[in-house]
């Protein structure tokens, strides 16, 4: 099965090992939420980073 990835850009990088786990990335999300920006939380397992994206492209 072949998966196509769509672009994304990545708005702000969090590190999975620090104490407070995803919550620095959830709320940097909800305020992208907030302003109008769809925004979601993924993993980046290669970088063990938490990364905010979006589907749209900023520029």
């Amino acid at each position: 099965m072949a998966t196509t990835e769509q672009p994304r850009t990545v708005l702000e990088r969090f590190p999975a090992g620090a104490p407070r786990g995803p919550w620095p990335a959830e709320e940097h999300t909800a305020a992208q939420r907030a302003q109008g920006t769809n925004a979601q939380v993924v993993m980046d397992l290669h970088t063990d980073q938490f990364l905010v994206v979006t589907d749209t492209t900023t520029g």
